[in-house]
This record gives structure tokens, C-alpha cells and sequence, in this order.
């Protein structure tokens, strides 16, 4: 059975006022099976072709962050992942952001995750 869900692309923008991004990863929500993760991937070529001094580091560090508030780790942990995804996804002018919410339709939200990741960032 396909249950709903929904998914935004984690985006960077490592310099605001020019407004150029690459994606860097999915978040995805199913509330019907209380699922949700990040997946992420940065590839340094194409970041350092929009800023050659982006801090590569610094980046990564906060991905890291994305995949850590989904599993509810630091200040998330009181949260329902509903609200984790709404609080991911909310509008934010910084270097990395959501962009706009999508939905669908799979039977493991995980594996639909991986195939998203790969369709869309890599």
C-alpha cells in the first residue's frame, strides 16, 4: 500500500544576495508511518563553482544538523516530527534552506528517500 508523504530539496545558497543554489539533499515526511529523515550530499565542485570560498566545513557540519533534527537530537528532542518537518522547511533566508514542499505517494518512505536523493541531488 502507497501512503503519502512529503518531501522538500535542501538547498544551499552560499552567497544570499546573489541568490544561485545547488541542492544538497531531501528531507522526507510521512505522518501516516510517523517517518521522517534527511539525506544529504554535498559536492564541492559544483558549491565552489557558485563561491570558490565557501566554507566547505562549515556546510557539511550544518547538513549534519538537518539529518540530527530529524532523528530529534538537540533542540528538536521535545518535538513531534511533524513539527520537525514544519520547523526544517519553514522559510529562512540563510546559506542552506528548503525549498518548496512536494508530495507523493510510496510504500517505504525510507527507500523513496534514497531514489529522491539520488533523482535530485546527486
Amino acid at each position: 500500500m502507497r501512503l503519502p508523504y512529503e518531501y522538500a530539496v535542501i538547498q544551499a545558497v552560499p552567497r544570499i544576495e546573489r541568490g544561485e543554489l545547488i541542492n544538497v539533499g531531501v528531507v522526507l515526511y510521512s505522518q501516516r508511518t510517523d517517518f521522517l529523515a534527511a539525506r544529504t550530499h554535498l559536492h564541492e565542485d559544483r558549491l565552489r563553482a557558485l563561491d570558490p570560498e565557501a566554507d566547505v566545513p562549515a556546510i557539511a557540519a550544518a547538513l549534519a544538523s538537518w539529518e540530527a533534527t530529524c532523528t530529534g537530537a538537540g533542540a528538536a528532542a521535545e518535538m513531534k516530527p511533524g513539527e520537525r518537518f514544519r520547523w526544517l522547511v519553514a522559510p529562512r533566508s540563510t546559506i542552506l534552506r528548503a525549498g518548496p514542499v512536494h508530495m507523493g505517494l510510496a510504500a517505504d518512505p525510507a527507500a523513496e528517500l534514497d531514489r529522491l536523493l539520488e533523482l535530485l541531488v546527486r
